[in-house]
């Protein structure tokens, strides 16, 4: 997939894999990155991008997720969903008879972490053994980058306070996850040691009550990627953020604009990604790529 998503980035309207197929791009949260470059990228591959926002699916006045899944089966070619419960996406993928792709849920992003490997290899070329330190809340993004980046052969180090620590993990040590490993500590100084690249989220998400984010705030303060941190790295080391971003918060203005920055090329690689993807799912296997 990165192979083709680089491919697809060299020249992007050579692949028509999507021609004469339709869609369904499900948002129940507002977004930016991840509606226009699924948006672009359906129509870049010649295909047809079904918006649908929360409130104008049935789902919002009751209708069950297992018949908006059988319904949309036999309208659309794919069921891309940006939703809160991971069990929504279960029960829509259970369901329906098309592929479905999660474009985000509380407990996995893994566009994004396809976006942010291909970004790697753009900048570090082989990702096997390469160092990925990533630093603050253990939420989706680190769940995604564990589990991708360790298929990926990388070495992936997250920096977070025991409270928390990605779901099913503690602070125990390394582990080998496929060709790669995934070590989980507290220490933010140990995980950037070496690494090629540090990476941060925000530390409050949208609805978060605003007591128990000053709280948030507060725990996650040692974790800033700033460019103290940046400097206990590699000299040739990045920066990595999936944006939105809160400059002075979980990252600096100084690094997250500054000339080890590759932010921006990531928000632009989760449209190559993705339609390397799309064409991997909805592509005729017979015709071969394009």
């Amino acid at each position: 997939m990165l192979d083709r998503a680089a491919e697809l980035k060299a020249a992007r309207l050579s692949s028509r894999a999507l021609e004469g197929k339709s869609v369904a791009l499900v948002f129940e949260h507002p977004s930016t990155r991840t509606r226009v470059s699924f948006e672009v990228g359906v129509t870049e591959l010649g295909g047809h991008p079904v918006v649908l926002r929360g409130g104008e699916l049935q789902l919002s006045r009751g209708e069950s997720v297992r018949d908006t899944a059988l319904v949309l089966s036999r309208l659309v070619q794919a069921i891309c969903v940006r939703t809160t419960p991971h069990g929504v996406l279960e029960e829509l993928a259970a369901y329906a008879d098309v592929p479905v792709v999660n474009m985000l849920t509380a407990d996995h992003h893994p566009c994004q972490a396809l976006a942010d490997l291909l970004t790697l290899r753009e900048r570090f070329g082989d990702l096997e053994g390469l160092k990925l330190a990533y630093v603050g809340d253990g939420n989706n993004v680190a769940r995604s980058l564990m589990v991708l980046g360790a298929k990926a052969g990388l070495e992936v180090a997250v920096a977070t306070p025991a409270e928390l620590a990605p779901q099913g993990w503690d602070h125990s040590g390394a582990r080998t996850e496929g060709p790669g490993q995934v070590t989980v500590t507290t220490d933010p100084a140990a995980a950037v040691a070496g690494a090629a690249a540090l990476y941060t989220d925000v530390w409050v998400s949208m609805g978060d009550d605003a007591a128990a984010s000053q709280a948030r705030r507060a725990l996650l303060a040692p974790y800033r990627l700033d460019e103290a941190l940046m400097e206990q790295a590699r000299d040739d080391a990045i920066a990595l953020h999936c944006l939105p971003a809160h400059p002075g918060e979980e990252i600096t203005e100084g690094v997250l604009y500054g000339a080890s920055s590759a932010v921006f090329d990531q928000a632009e690689n989760r449209l190559h990604a993705q339609k390397a993807l799309l064409e991997l799912l909805l592509g005729d296997p017979e015709a071969g790529p394009g």
